[in-house]
């Protein structure tokens, strides 16, 4: 089987690829980059192609699925109530500007 070759994935990881590809891509990620990605998340989550062999039926990890929300909810923890709520002051400006246009 030549590398890069799809065979060996189930249709619930190519779905899962292709949903977190478009997530990429929405955020102005390469076309290229944004698929290299996606597969290195499926693999990370379900352990590779899943068709056949050992560890078929074994669960997803869903690690890289949950590491995003605990990274954001410290980042904003360090931060003082002022510079959070200056940043939010800001955010609310913005919407109402743009929602003027």
């Amino acid at each position: 089987m030549p590398r890069g070759d799809k065979d060996k994935y189930t249709d619930k990881q190519r779905r899962k690829a292709e949903h977190i590809e478009e997530g990429y891509k929405d955020r102005g990620v390469s076309n290229d980059e944004a698929e290299r990605r996606a597969w290195a998340t499926v693999n990370k989550e379900s352990g590779g192609g899943n068709k056949s062999g050992s560890g078929r039926g074994e669960p997803d990890t869903h690690v890289a699925a949950k590491k995003a929300g605990r990274l954001g909810g410290r980042a904003a923890a360090r931060r003082s109530a002022s510079a959070r709520s200056a940043s939010a002051e800001k955010a609310a400006a913005t919407r109402k500007r743009n929602a003027a246009h």
